[in-house]
């Protein structure tokens, strides 16, 4: 049985929305993030990132993490690869070349783009972007994403996603990287095609499926 460490407002929304898309079995273990418990090592904290039980299973303290019949992995892209590939369908690779076009994307993702617009929803959640100097801040995180942004609408300009033209982990894991920056709609102006793409990838049955898990949880 695949289990799934995470809540649904996490990293760990990748592999649920995944989960709607291929229709996987899987038991959900809530982890929170331990910025979000008052106290994540008292003795009453709900499971969390610094308890020490999770930290046997993934010692960065990070979510998600998947214990699949004994295989333990940790990385959300990594993941989403191995369990795309392990179901099979569409969102998979269809041979080792798009497989290779899937990592060079989802390592691209993960280096060019995801630090970034990570700071981007943590700044939201402090608040961070209400004064003068958050400003200046997050307009130098989209100058930032200017250049992986301009690639991106490059590359779109002949397909529709990412790889193989047709939706794919690939697309998943980049539209939930982004959806940190889309608040923001500065952030994203001139980038059309970018814009396109990721309405269509939110369009989809299985991302409003898992949208609705995370606003209920």
């Amino acid at each position: 049985m695949l289990t799934v460490y995470g809540v649904y407002k996490s990293r760990a929304s990748r592999i649920y929305w995944l989960a709607e898309e291929l229709g996987f079995a899987f038991h959900k273990e809530p982890v929170l993030q331990a910025r979000k418990v008052p106290n994540p090592l008292a003795a009453d904290a709900p499971l969390n990132t610094k308890t020490p039980s999770f930290l046997a299973i993934n010692p960065m303290g990070q979510v998600p993490t998947i214990n699949d019949d004994g295989l333990v992995l940790n990385e959300s892209l990594g993941i989403l690869l191995y369990l795309a590939k392990k179901h099979g369908g569409p969102l998979a690779p269809a041979d080792l070349a798009e497989e290779g076009r899937m990592l060079q994307w989802l390592f691209w993702s993960a280096t060019a783009v995801e630090p970034l617009a990570v700071q981007v929803t943590q700044g939201d959640e402090k608040g961070e972007w209400k004064t003068e100097a958050g400003k200046q801040k997050l307009a130098g995180i989209g100058e930032a994403l200017k250049r992986p942004l301009a690639a991106f609408e490059l590359h779109l300009a002949t397909a529709d996603y990412v790889v193989g033209n047709r939706f794919t982990v690939v697309d998943l894991g980049l539209a939930e990287i982004l959806r940190y920056a889309q608040g923001h709609t500065e952030l994203l102006q001139g980038y059309p095609k970018v814009l396109a793409w990721l309405a269509r990838c939110q369009a989809r049955p299985g991302f409003k499926a898992m949208w609705d898990k995370r606003n209920a949880e």
